[in-house]
């Protein structure tokens, strides 16, 4: 089966302070507005089923599974550094 991919263009956010842990939720909008959990997307992409993406600058940015220094699995784009800025820059999702 062929690997989807999907762009992010939102995402939901806690108010904790560390940006890792920031991110609940991503979502999109391709025939229909989709919202998936942290958890579910890494999954997802761990899997190779579904590949997801930013525009950032009308460049396409790959969003990757990295684990923080405590063994978390967390998303951030591949251009990104520590922090995963290009996903956090970017609106939240309605409710």
């Amino acid at each position: 089966m062929a690997k989807k991919n999907a762009r992010v263009s939102c995402i939901n956010k806690d108010d904790r302070y560390d940006p890792i842990e920031r991110i609940t939720h991503i979502g999109g909008v391709a025939d229909r507005r989709w919202k998936i959990t942290q958890p579910h997307a890494i999954e997802l992409i761990e899997s190779g089923e579904w590949g997801f993406y930013v525009n950032e600058r009308g460049q396409t940015v790959w969003i990757v599974v990295a684990t923080s220094r405590f063994g978390n699995k967390y998303l951030k784009t591949k251009a990104d550094g520590e922090e995963p800025n290009n996903l956090l820059s970017l609106p939240e999702c309605p409710a």
